[in-house]
């Protein structure tokens, strides 16, 4: 028996030293390796609504969100939190996802949107059937400008409801959580989760429809003399038309959306548009019908629908309808010399990156 006992004790000594080894160090607060390719300009959040697996799995849903973390936040400084020591209920740890995200994609706004779309902001230390200290809902911050733009969302938030349980705190302490809870529901697809798979499906329309909403002022009649053309000003201010077949736009199909050239208010887009013999650009759609106004037109004794930017008030064109061309009907015939054409590629920097989902592929 001695012959074996010395191996023996070598072999379990190996066996603790490579489970020590593996045992991640809680007091690292850095994100492991990242799931998205993260810049040093993006910003982060920590957000607990819950067991953490459906939370993360939510937020990495998001586009524009370049990497997201399990962990423990806000706790008994005097404890160092594991998930055991977490689970027992009293060391004052929320289960947290650090949220990294480009703020030129998505908004902390459109990110505190989709938080309080999943969560019950009326409970207490509780989120679906999951019962405990750990899983209080609560947003974590680290930075004033964060702070102030959460306490405005919030205040609006708290009048939607009678009780308001949310911990909005500074972010005192946060630990990474053991490897075996990252991207816990990548890893295990069928895995438990408290939130509805379709809140995952159609999470990215509920923070599209929050993008921050661009206020659009028509220009003085100096500027727009100034920053039109002739035939521009004349056009839009005084309803006038362009021949057939002269506009940049008639016969033009690049991949993009169409603004208001007095406001930048965007009005169409290149997947509504479609060709036509009638010499001018022709939609079947509006990008937004709030951007659009209609009112009857009787000049040139005709009965036509003018179609016109509802902020700047420019003269855009007019409506046909039971159009053979159109895949609906429906034809926005609009005069070039009243749209500006912003590509796809330079959408997110032209300020219209709220606009780029339009284009996403099924």
């Amino acid at each position: 028996m001695r012959k074996f006992f010395i191996p023996t004790l070598i072999l379990v000594g190996l066996i603790l030293f490579g489970i020590y080894a593996k045992e991640p160090n809680r007091k690292e607060t850095q994100s492991m390796t990242p799931k998205h390719t993260a810049s040093p300009t993006d910003a982060k959040i920590y957000f607990a609504g819950g067991c953490f697996w459906g939370m993360e799995r939510l937020f990495q849903c998001i586009d524009g969100v370049t990497d997201t973390e399990c962990g423990y936040a806000n706790g008994n400084p005097e404890i160092i939190p594991d998930y055991k020591k977490v689970c027992s209920g009293d060391t004052g740890y929320r289960e947290t996802v650090l949220v990294t995200y480009d703020p030129e994609k998505v908004t902390l706004e459109q990110l505190l949107t989709a938080f309080f779309y999943v969560i019950d902001p009326t409970t207490e230390k509780r989120q679906g059937p999951d019962i405990g200290d750990q899983y209080q809902t609560g947003i974590y911050y680290t930075n004033e400008t964060d702070q102030k733009v959460i306490d405005t969302f919030v205040s609006q938030e708290k009048q939607k409801y009678r009780k308001f349980a949310v911990e909005i705190e500074p972010l005192d302490s946060y630990y990474a959580a053991e490897d075996y809870h990252q991207d816990y529901l990548i890893e295990n697809p069928q895995g438990y989760c408290h939130i509805p798979q379709h809140s995952f499906e159609k999470i990215n329309d509920i923070v599209h429809a929050a993008a921050p909403t661009v206020s659009y002022q028509k220009p003085d009649q100096e500027t727009l003399l100034r920053k039109l053309t002739p035939l521009q000003y004349d056009v839009t201010q005084n309803g006038a038309t362009e021949y057939a077949f002269t506009g940049a736009y008639w016969n033009f199909d690049e991949k993009g959306i169409y603004v208001d050239i007095t406001t930048g208010e965007p009005l169409f887009s290149s997947l509504d548009k479609f060709p036509s013999n009638c010499g001018w650009p022709s939609f079947s759609a509006s990008i937004d019908e709030t951007h659009i106004k209609l009112q009857e037109d009787h000049s040139h004794g005709m009965d036509r629908i003018e179609v016109k930017s509802n902020a700047g008030d420019a003269h855009l064109g007019h409506v046909f309808y039971g159009e053979p061309e159109s895949p609906n009907g429906v034809r926005y015939c609009i005069n070039s010399a009243s749209l500006s054409f912003i590509p796809y590629e330079k959408m997110q920097e032209k300020g219209y990156g709220a606009w780029l989902y339009l284009f996403d592929t099924p």
